[in-house]
């Protein structure tokens, strides 16, 4: 069907609907895969009950494998190599489904995949079975060499989509990470050190500046008192307002000091002569 160049140093690809995979007690047999197309076939009514369609997959067969990939990104899902998969048919009563089966690396379990192909699953079976016999004449010609070499191969590849695999999880728990340190950052107006203080009643003081306290001096005297501000304040009729600590003999007119002079004088009532105090009685006229 296919020139041997084309499966040894290229592939053969085709376009599927894949039904999924489901192990298998046994490595090979007609009514081992049969039961597994039953099972999946189940499970794809329930799932299109549920509005889920059959994904579409891309398969490339070589003498190294048959591998299973997205047809959009080209991902690798699955790479069955050649030498792992022990069957392979095509359903006789359903003409659009094939199915190979394979043994995991990992788990060392078989599992049956099975296909849906409207037109080429006949074909799809055919090639996978010349693959196999081109591969069996390679084992013949290198004595089992080229085998340990596809063995090598295999595991590296298989190493390679598990490295790419988890580098996509990186890339996404590092998006995800970035996302939420973007959120939690703090826009610079809206900082804490700028919201003005409040009082324990949660209403912001009249003026926040810290009240003016006089300083001891140095000497450790009392501070001298606040200096009489030079602009005299006058009261509602023009007249200045009366201070008892600052008020002197200066601060009356002439005419009032005159007669405060002499009602001190007219009421005096002792004289002090040479240290003896003498006290005057006006009613009799005697000391």
């Amino acid at each position: 069907m296919h020139t041997p160049e084309a499966l040894a140093k290229h592939f053969i690809p085709y376009n599927a609907k894949f039904l999924g995979n489901t192990e298998v007690d046994q490595p090979k047999g007609t009514e081992v895969v049969r039961d597994a197309v039953r099972k999946l076939k189940f499970q794809r009514h329930i799932k299109k009950s549920e509005g889920q369609k059959l994904p579409k997959v891309e398969l490339q067969i070589s003498i190294y494998g048959v591998k299973i990939l997205d047809p959009k990104s080209k991902e690798v899902q699955y790479n069955c190599q050649l030498h792992r998969i022990s069957f392979c048919a095509d359903d006789k009563t359903d003409k659009r489904i094939f199915t190979f089966i394979c043994k995991d690396s990992e788990s060392n379990k078989h599992l049956c995949y099975v296909f849906d192909s409207e037109k080429c699953a006949e074909e799809i079976t055919l090639t996978i079975g010349q693959a196999f016999d081109l591969a069996y004449k390679k084992f013949l010609e290198s004595g089992g060499k080229d085998v340990e070499t596809r063995k090598q191969i295999g595991g590296l590849q298989k190493r390679i989509q598990d490295l790419e695999t988890e580098n996509i999880d990186l890339k996404k728990q590092l998006q995800v990470l970035e996302e939420q340190l973007m959120i939690a950052q703090v826009p610079p107006g809206n900082s804490m050190s700028s919201k003005t203080p409040t009082d324990i009643f949660d209403m912001v003081p009249f003026s926040p500046m810290t009240p003016m306290v006089p300083l001891p001096a140095s000497n450790g005297s009392a501070p001298p008192p606040p200096a009489r501000p030079t602009e005299i304040r006058r009261d509602l009729f023009g007249a200045e307002p009366f201070d008892p600590f600052t008020c002197g003999a200066a601060d009356f007119p002439p005419d009032i000091q005159s007669k405060l002079d002499e009602m001190q004088e007219g009421f005096k009532m002792g004289l002090t002569v040479e240290g003896t105090v003498f006290s005057l009685d006006p009613l009799e006229g005697r000391c």
